[in-house]
C-alpha cells in the first residue's frame, strides 16, 4: 500500500521520464518496500534456531503452534528438518584420530575410575590388602583360610599385575577383583611380588594405605620345597647342590639362583620399607601356620581390622598331607584341603649342604629378625 501511494505522488512528474526510467524506479521502490516489511535480521537468523519470539509447542506429534505468530517464525519452522532427517556429521580425519588417541589414553591410564558395579551386588574395587610373598611359604593356605571370613573377598588366581602385567593398567587389574560390599575387604595374592624390585613403588602409586602380608619360612626349607616343586615339572633338572653352590667345597653359594635369592628376606624388605612403614606389613610364620593355624589367622584378622571369626573350630590337622585343612562347611559334603601340589615329600638333601646353607643364611636371618622385631627361630 505504501508503494502505491508513493508512486501516485510521483505520477505528475512521470511525463518527464522515459519508459525505462519508470521501470527502474518501480523496481527500486519495490525493493524499499520489501526491506521495510522483512528486516534483514529476521530473514538471516541463524539456521536451525527459532527466533526469540517463537516457541514450538508439539500438538499430537503433527502440528506446531506459535506463541507469537509472524511470517519470520513460519519461514524458520518450515525450514527446520525433522528428527528423522537429521543425520550425524561425519568426523573429519583429524577428529577421528583425536578421538581414538583420547580413548587409548583413557584405557591405559593408571588413574582409577569410579567403582565398577552397583551397590546391590557389590562393586569391583582395587585391593585393600595384598599377600605379597613369599613363594613356598604358605601364601595359598593364608588366602584360603582368611577368605572364609564373611568380610573378605579375594581373587582366586594370582594376578601378577605388579610384576608381569603392569602395562595393562589399573582398570584391567580392577576387573580381576571379585565384587565386594562396602563393608568387605578385597584381597589378592601373588608371592613373587616380594622379590620384584619395582613392585613396592607400583603398589604405593596405587594406594599408600594398602596393607601387605608376607608369609615367611625357614629359607633353607623354603629353597628345598621350591626345588622339589620345580623338579616335579622338570625331571631332568640338575641336582639341588649343583644349583645352590658355585663351589660347595668352599661353601660358595650361588645367589643368582632364584630359590636361594628369595630367602634373603632382609634385602627384599629394605626395598619395601622405602615405600611402606613397617606397621603396614604383617609377617606370618609359615611354621606356626602349620602348628597353630588359628593363632596365625587371629593375628591376620587383627591386622586387617576384622572381627576374629576364623578360629580353632574351622581347622583340623590332616596327617596324610602334614598340614591343617578346613573342616567341612555346612554347604559341602567334604573338607577343604589345599591341592595335590601342596604337601609333597621333599627331596633328600645332603646334610653338609644343609648346614652350609644355614651358615650362609644366618647373618641375613639375624638382620631380618632385628628389622621386624621378631625371632622366627630358624636354627
Amino acid at each position: 500500500m505504501a508503494c502505491v501511494l508513493l508512486l501516485s505522488r510521483l505520477l505528475p512528474f512521470s511525463h518527464r521520464l522515459t519508459r525505462t526510467s519508470i521501470c527502474l524506479l518501480s523496481l527500486f521502490l519495490s525493493y524499499l518496500c520489501y526491506c521495510a516489511l522483512f528486516p534483514v535480521g529476521t530473514i538471516m537468523h541463524r539456521s536451525g534456531d527459532a527466533p526469540p519470539s517463537c516457541q514450538l509447542v508439539p500438538a499430537d506429534g503433527a502440528k506446531r503452534r506459535l506463541q507469537k505468530t509472524s511470517l519470520s517464525c513460519v519461514l524458520q519452522l518450515e525450514a527446520r528438518p525433522s528428527s528423522a532427517e537429521v543425520q550425524p556429521r561425519e568426523k573429519k580425519p583429524e577428529q577421528r584420530a583425536s578421538s581414538s588417541s583420547s580413548h587409548l589414553l583413557t584405557v591405559r591410564s593408571d588413574t582409577p575410575s569410579p567403582l565398577m558395579g552397583n551397590s546391590k551386588f557389590g562393586n569391583k574395587k582395587l585391593p585393600n590388602a595384598i599377600i605379597v610373598g613369599v613363594k613356598k611359604g604358605g601364601t595359598r593356605a593364608v588366602l584360603e583360610f582368611i577368605r572364609i571370613h564373611p568380610d573378605v573377598r579375594a581373587a582366586g588366581t594370582e594376578t601378577h599385575f605388579f610384576d608381569r602385567n603392569y602395562d595393562r593398567g589399573l582398570e584391567w587389574y580392577r576387573g580381576l577383583m571379585p565384587r565386594t560390599l562396602e563393608s568387605q575387604i578385597t584381597m589378592e595374592k601373588t608371592p613373587s611380588y616380594f622379590v620384584t624390585k619395582e613392585t613396592p613403588r607400583r603398589i604405593s602409586a596405587m594406594s599408600q594405605s594398602t596393607k601387605l602380608i608376607v608369609v615367611v619360612r625357614d629359607p633353607v626349607t623354603r629353597a628345598i620345597s621350591d626345588y622339589t616343586q620345580t623338579l616335579s615339572k622338570t625331571p631332568d633338572l640338575p641336582t639341588f647342590q649343583d644349583l645352590a653352590f658355585r663351589n660347595q667345597c668352599l661353601g660358595i653359594v650361588d645367589t643368582s639362583w632364584n630359590a636361594i635369592r628369595i630367602g634373603l628376606y632382609a634385602l627384599h624388605l629394605e626395598n619395601w620399607l622405602r615405600y611402606f612403614p613397617l606397621a603396614q606389613i604383617h609377617f606370618v610364620s609359615g611354621e606356626r601356620l602349620i602348628t597353630d593355624p588359628a593363632g596365625e589367622l587371629a593375628r591376620v584378622q587383627d591386622f586387617l581390622g576384622l572381627k576374629r571369626i576364623v578360629t580353632d573350630k574351622h581347622f583340623y590337622f590332616n596327617r596324610t598331607k602334614g598340614f591343617p585343612c578346613l573342616k567341612k562347611p555346612e554347604s559341602s559334603g567334604s573338607p577343604r584341603c589345599l591341592g595335590k601340589s601342596k604337601g609333597r615329600t621333599h627331596v633328600q638333601i645332603d646334610r653338609d649342604a644343609i648346614e652350609q646353607l644355614r651358615d650362609f643364611y644366618r647373618p641375613y636371618n639375624v638382620k631380618f629378625y632385628e628389622m621386624v622385631g621378631h625371632d622366627f627361630k630358624w636354627e
